[in-house]
């Protein structure tokens, strides 16, 4: 058995004070009688209280680290699921997430818009999250509760100060809640997956109205168009305090490899994810440029971007493939860039969206293909912004009734909601 060599007399001080008083008083009486005495042999301090075992302290002995739970559908991943999993991941050391299955959603929320392989991806690809269980339950029943405490060793079974209701009512927490293992967290405003469904309907009304004024679509309210658009602009406030909450707050080393990648990161999806990975593999550290919103409309659309750029910023930074962000990042990757951040390689996706027909396009790495240090990466997965948007306008009467039924639970919260503090 090992023991600390040094620190059992300040343990002793601390938990025996009478006791450790005693023997320092024995000691003095002692040295007193011995040195009078002519030198009698006396036992060694230390050796007598080493002996005693009551100092020992258990080198092995470690704090018994807290396992948190936290579940949801994570459709349409946004940074508001990130942060919500990092506040979870602050209440304890080791984040567990349930990730609900589809045919729950489906029961409880209508359709899905991403598949569960695809919102594996995302959940695992976050840097707070240690562990995923897949096709979760979308209410905390007694049995699926009972699994966490035992063999997943859940301590606590973590929520967002809003509702979750089923759709008889209940708290879907309630079990939770009974038994003393719930912990709740504060919502992150101006976001939600309703929020961003509304962004894209209302995106494609715009579109449709806009083809109409020009005669190539069937008619459209354009007033309404223009009501709906302004309904979901984001509401999101962008704070110093977040972004530095998402960051790695760490540069690279002075020998570390740079790896450059750019784009705009719009509804971020299963397909970034896998793209970062494969870029991080090639290197040491793994810098982003995410494109300002005026450089990603000019590329692809006045409806683009869906997400404003502090919002794509944050989901990139969420990414535990991702170690720094250029907020804003130019459209070509300039050999001041490459200077200014060390730049070794520079990648890009095989899969890419621009629209060639908005603007005279040049090739935007042009310099580190010169250089030699350009190099094309294959796309791992085919899904991109566009798809994704491309699933919920196919269907939008499923959408529009989702909304709408979850427009109402946005508003009662917002009137009802109190401040809760926030870590």
């Amino acid at each position: 058995m090992e023991y600390e060599s040094n620190s059992w007399i300040w343990d002793g001080v601390y938990y025996y004070p009478h006791f450790f008083g005693g023997l320092m008083l024995t000691a003095a009486l002692l040295g007193v009688s011995t040195s009078y005495f002519g030198g009698i042999g006396v036992f060694s301090l230390p050796h007598l209280w080493s002996d005693s075992g009551i100092f020992h302290k258990k080198k092995s002995e470690k704090k018994k680290r807290v396992r948190v739970y936290m579940d949801g559908c994570f459709d349409l991943m946004h940074f508001g699921h990130a942060n919500a999993l990092r506040q979870a991941k602050a209440l304890g050391d080791e984040l567990v997430v349930g990730v609900v299955s589809d045919e729950e959603i489906v029961a409880n929320k209508g359709p899905p818009v991403l598949s569960m392989e695809e919102r594996l991806a995302l959940v695992s690809g976050l840097k707070w999250v240690d562990e995923v269980i897949a096709n979760a339950p979308y209410a905390i029943t007694e049995q699926f509760m009972n699994r966490l405490f035992t063999e997943h060793k859940i301590d606590y079974i973590i929520h967002g100060d809003d509702p979750c209701l089923l759709p008889d009512g209940t708290d879907a927490y309630a079990l939770a809640k009974k038994v003393g293992r719930y912990k709740q967290i504060k919502r992150t405003e101006g976001v939600s997956s309703t929020d961003i469904v509304g962004r894209i309907l209302s995106s494609m009304d715009d579109i449709k109205a806009h083809e109409y004024c020009n005669g190539t679509s069937l008619p459209v309210n354009p007033q309404k168009a223009i009501q709906s658009k302004s309904a979901n602009i984001s509401q999101f406030l962008p704070t110093s305090r977040r972004i530095v909450q998402f960051s790695n707050c760490k540069g690279p080393g002075p020998n570390a490899r740079v790896v450059y990648i750019d784009g705009a990161f719009d509804l971020f999806h299963a397909g970034h994810v896998e793209i970062l990975k494969k870029a991080k593999q090639l290197g040491d550290f793994l810098l982003v440029g995410v494109h300002t919103d005026q450089i990603v409309s000019e590329h692809r659309g006045n409806h683009h971007p869906i997400m404003n750029l502090h919002e794509r910023c944050l989901s990139v930074l969420a990414c535990r493939y991702v170690d720094e962000v250029i907020i804003g990042a130019p459209w070509e990757v300039t050999k001041d860039v490459i200077t200014t951040f060390n730049i070794s390689l520079v990648v890009r996706g095989t899969i890419a969206e621009t629209n060639s027909s908005l603007i005279d396009e040049t090739d935007p790495y042009a310099v580190p293909k010169s250089m030699g240090i350009f190099q094309l990466l294959e796309s791992p997965k085919s899904i991109t912004t566009t798809s994704v948007a491309q699933r919920i306008v196919a269907n939008h009467d499923a959408y529009t009734k989702r909304n709408a039924k979850k427009a109402v639970s946005e508003q009662k919260y917002y009137k009802e909601k109190k401040f809760v503090s926030e870590d």
